[in-house]
């Protein structure tokens, strides 16, 4: 492996990112938790995971290479972070698996070298059963692999996102007291939240969910009416696991400002951000660009302090 100052060599890789495959810190995008994301590459959920190095051979094509020196795939990342240059090349004996293409989208390409493509065949090679390049999932629509990028955003820009629902949530407490001092009638107050919910579009960014505000005010998780039915489904799944363990990974547990914690919890069709001193939202497959927030109240702390016992961490 080398950087991307050398002349090209077809069998050199140049090492464009790398990425943490492990339970605590893993591309989401391939799965609810690190089995799922491990199988949407093909390797073994192997406990102390990998790094993914993702480069261009000489010839220009996409390549990963999963090694099992995490260690030194996370120093890289941490200087990249900090704008430092750092020379990733793990030795050849931690390389776990060579594979054909980029499990994520990547947005830059080796000098010097053709464009990114996929590695051709290999000739005089039966490749019918061969495991085809890896591609980046579809995130053009609505769906599991969306959802779970949007709750990383949330968890990235948690408190712009608590801002944009506070102002929300004061501005349609004003307009239903003006529409209560207008003499305005419920279906006024209505067609006026349909008109301000603009709905993101099928590729946009999530919105509120009109209708789910009453959760912000800490209703009781235990079964109201005042909660979505579909958030009423996560919080039960979320319980389960606190009763079964669920799969490495379904529970993160990130820092957070102030001594708190950042939760991150994946199930079927369903991705929840929370803070541990503070709310939680919820994605679903079935709610299109929607995030349903759920208040504190007497129940939300303790299952988020639950929830954090189990989660795993980054080590």
């Amino acid at each position: 492996m080398t950087g991307t100052d050398e002349s090209a060599d077809e069998d050199a890789l140049y090492v464009l990112s790398a990425v943490l495959l492990t339970p605590a810190q893993f591309p989401s995008v391939l799965g609810d938790d690190f089995p799922e994301a491990c199988a949407a590459l093909g390797l073994e959920p192997y406990d102390r995971g990998y790094g993914l190095v993702l480069g261009q051979d000489g010839g220009g094509a996409r390549w990963t290479v999963a090694v099992d020196d995490v260690s030194l795939v996370a120093v890289a990342i941490a200087a990249w972070d900090c704008g430092m240059e750092y020379d990733l090349s793990p030795d050849e004996r931690t390389v776990v698996a060579a594979l054909p293409g980029w499990p994520v989208a990547l947005s830059v390409a080796a000098p010097g070298i053709p464009a990114p493509h996929d590695p051709d065949p290999e000739p005089g090679v039966d490749n019918d059963g061969a495991r085809p390049p890896l591609t980046p999932p579809d995130t053009t629509s609505w769906g599991s692999a969306q959802r779970r990028l949007g709750a990383d955003e949330i968890a990235l820009q948690w408190e712009a996102w608590r801002e944009q629902f506070d102002s929300e949530d004061e501005h349609q407490r004003a307009d239903a007291t003006a529409g209560d001092a207008g003499g305005g009638g419920a279906g006024d107050d209505a067609d006026s939240a349909d008109d301000g919910d603009g709905d993101g579009g099928a590729d946009g960014p999530p919105n509120k969910k009109a209708g789910a505000e009453a959760t912000q005010d800490g209703a009781d998780l235990d079964g109201t009416e005042a909660l979505h039915d579909g958030v009423r489904r996560v919080l039960k799944e979320l319980r389960g696991y606190l009763e079964s363990p669920p799969p490495q990974g379904r529970v993160r547990s990130g820092f957070a400002p102030a001594g708190a914690r950042m939760l991150r919890a994946d199930g079927p069709g369903w991705s929840l951000v929370a803070r541990t001193d503070d709310i939680a939202y919820i994605l679903l497959d079935d709610e299109p660009n929607e995030v349903l927030p759920v208040g504190r109240g007497p129940e939300l702390p303790k299952l988020l302090e639950a929830l954090d016992a189990i989660a795993v961490r980054p080590s």
